[in-house]
C-alpha cells in the first residue's frame, strides 16, 4: 500500500483548486503551490533559514518563484499589510491593530508556527566569559553592571559594548521585551546593518557582547555558518540567579531549545494574507507539514512539527 504524507494529499488538492480558480472569466492565472511569484519578507536575522527553505522548494518546483526581502520585523509585517508581501517571518504573532487592518479587508490570514529560535549572545575568542545569567544581563541592562570584571570570574576590566543588528530588529525588541527594558539611553549599546556585521564587529573587539539569530552560525553543514562561527565564544545563559555549576547553564542549540532550556528563546512564525490555494500556502505546507521541517532540523533550530520518513520494507 502506498503511503502518502498529509502535506503531499494538501498540496495535491491545492494544485487542483488552484488550476479550477484560474481559468474562471478569462482572468490571467493565479499562483498555485507549484507556480508563480511571490514577494515574502522577512526579518534579516532569519536569512539563512528563509533562504534555505525558498531554495529548496524552488528546487522541487522550478516554477516557483520567490521574492525575498530582508527588513526589520515591523518593517518586514507591515510589507505584509499593505500588500506588498504575501508572506513574512516573523517572531510574533499579529497585533490586534494589525489583524484589524486585515479584518477591514475581509481577509482572514493566517499564523503558522513553524520553529522555536534563539537569541544568540556572542563574545569574542579572547575573552573567557562564556557563562551570564539572566539576571546579569538585567543588570547590565539596566546599568547597574558595566564593566565584564564585574560579572563573576570576570576576566576582564573593559567596558561592555551591547551589539545588535538594527534598532528596530526582532533580536533587540525580543531581548528588551524579555527583560523588560523601557529606557537604553544610559547603555553602550551600539548596533550595525546585519547580524553579520554584528559577527564581524564581535570578531574585532574583545568588550562586546552581540546577539544575533543563532540560525546564523548554527548549521554545521553549511561552509558560511562554519566560517561566521569561528573566533567566537556562543555564552551559557542560565535562569538561575545562583547557578552551582555549568550544568545550569544552557546554549541556543537544538536540544536546549526543543526542551525549552534555554531562557532567550522563542517561536518563528510564518503570517499569510493569501485568500486563494496558492504559491505561500504551498510553501508553508511544505515547511509545517512535509519534508522542509528536515531544512528547519539542519540549521539547528527545532520544528514545530517533527518530519516523520516512512519506509516500507518489501520482501
Amino acid at each position: 500500500m502506498t503511503n502518502y504524507s498529509f502535506g503531499a494529499v494538501m498540496l495535491s488538492i491545492s494544485l487542483l483548486t488552484g488550476l479550477l480558480v484560474s481559468c474562471d472569466n478569462g482572468k490571467p492565472p493565479l499562483d498555485n503551490p507549484s507556480r508563480g511569484t511571490i514577494t515574502i519578507a522577512a526579518d534579516e536575522s532569519f536569512l539563512p533559514l528563509v533562504t534555505q527553505l525558498t531554495a529548496a522548494y524552488s528546487g522541487i518546483y522550478p516554477n516557483a518563484h520567490f521574492k525575498v526581502v530582508f527588513k526589520p520585523e515591523q518593517e518586514a509585517i507591515n510589507m505584509m499589510l499593505r500588500d506588498s508581501a504575501r508572506l513574512v517571518f516573523t517572531t510574533r504573532k499579529l497585533t490586534k491593530n494589525e489583524q484589524l487592518k486585515l479584518d477591514e479587508l475581509k481577509i482572514r490570514g493566517a499564523t503558522e508556527k513553524i520553529a522555536t529560535d534563539g537569541v544568540a549572545l556572542i563574545v569574542n575568542k579572547a575573552n573567557t566569559d562564556s557563562l551570564i545569567t539572566m539576571d546579569q544581563l538585567r543588570a547590565i541592562f539596566s546599568g547597574r553592571i558595566k564593566q565584564w570584571s564585574q560579572l563573576r570570574e570576570g576576566s576582564q576590566s573593559s567596558p561592555i559594548t551591547l551589539v545588535f543588528d538594527n534598532n528596530n530588529s526582532s533580536n533587540l525588541d525580543f531581548v528588551l521585551d524579555t527583560l523588560h527594558v523601557t529606557d537604553l539611553k544610559n547603555l553602550r549599546i551600539f548596533t550595525t546593518k546585519s547580524n553579520r556585521e554584528v559577527i564581524e564587529f564581535v570578531r574585532k573587539n574583545p568588550s562586546a557582547l552581540g546577539f544575533i539569530g543563532v540560525n546564523w552560525i548554527s548549521d554545521s553543514d553549511e561552509p558560511l555558518s562554519i566560517e561566521l562561527a569561528q573566533d567566537l565564544r556562543v555564552m551559557g545563559v542560565s535562569n538561575k540567579p545562583n547557578p552551582s555549576g555549568r550544568k545550569d547553564y544552557f546554549q541556543p542549540f537544538q536540544e536546549d531549545l526543543g526542551m525549552q532550556r534555554y531562557p532567550l528563546r522563542r517561536p518563528v512564525y510564518i503570517l499569510s494574507r493569501e485568500t486563494h490555494p496558492g504559491l505561500g500556502g504551498g510553501l508553508i505546507n511544505y515547511i509545517a507539514r512535509d519534508a522542509g521541517s528536515l531544512i528547519v532540523r539542519k540549521l539547528g533550530l527545532w520544528p514545530a512539527v517533527q518530519y516523520n520518513r516512512e519506509v516500507n520494507i518489501t520482501k
